[in-house]
């Protein structure tokens, strides 16, 4: 279990990690579409600085949201449950496949050998199809059903990470085939989470700051816990 103060912290790290995640995507556009060879290195060098410290944003915000989720299943009592270990599979998941697309990021602004630059794109374009396909429905699905199954947030919001999963498979399927996904679908699928896990980790905030100082769980979340302990 987690104190008041823990989820308080918990529910900071989430908006924090959402808004550091928002400052990556802003500083970091990325090449221009068909770039050529050439063009990605003269990118790369031109904007040198903001490439790393987007990668390194785009590094320390998705942690910092992973402790939310993790926050979510403790209060949860879920972390003797099914859903909650693949919450743990699914951030763990998701976290890889974020490294990854960093890695080619930080690969864009080396200029020896010559491929360097034109091949770490060509890796960010492959790894972002991983997100849509595995890495974020394997988040969003057990931790939909985690906060389903227990009072730690309204149900709605657990409805929601349903929808956003079901968006992101969708969107992986009809974008399999395209060497690139295309950047209205990048986009909604930074903007919309992000207006989740603000949310989610806003009514979080609430819900402990209002808490009984002597409770340690925000209202309702410890009985949640155990009535729900048998489920999945």
């Amino acid at each position: 279990m987690l104190t008041r103060r823990a989820a308080v912290w918990a529910a900071v790290s989430g908006v924090v990690g959402t808004c550091l995640l928002g400052i990556s995507f802003a500083i970091n556009p990325g090449p221009p579409a068909a770039a050529t060879g050439a063009q990605v290195t003269a990118f790369g060098q031109q904007h040198h600085d903001a490439i790393l410290w987007g990668a390194w944003l785009q590094a320390v915000g998705p942690v910092l949201i992973v402790v939310f989720a993790f926050a979510i299943v403790f209060l949860a009592g879920a972390t003797t449950r099914l859903a909650g270990w693949m919450t743990l599979f699914g951030a763990a998941t998701l976290m890889t496949v974020s490294l990854i697309e960093i890695t080619g990021y930080i690969g864009t602004v080396h200029t020896s050998p010559a491929t360097m630059p034109g091949t770490s794109l060509a890796l960010i374009y492959s790894v972002q199809h991983l997100w849509f396909i595995v890495g974020a429905p394997a988040l969003w699905v057990p931790l939909a059903l985690v906060i389903l199954r227990s009072s730690v947030l309204p149900r709605i919001l657990g409805i929601l990470a349903l929808v956003l999963a079901a968006g992101y498979v969708l969107a992986g399927v009809f974008t399999l085939f395209d060497l690139t996904v295309p950047a209205a679908v990048q986009i909604a699928a930074g903007v919309v989470p992000a207006l989740w896990w603000l949310a989610a980790a806003g009514t979080l905030l609430v819900r402990a700051r209002q808490a009984p100082p002597t409770a340690g769980l925000p209202s309702g979340v410890a009985a949640a816990g155990q009535a729900t302990a048998g489920r999945l």
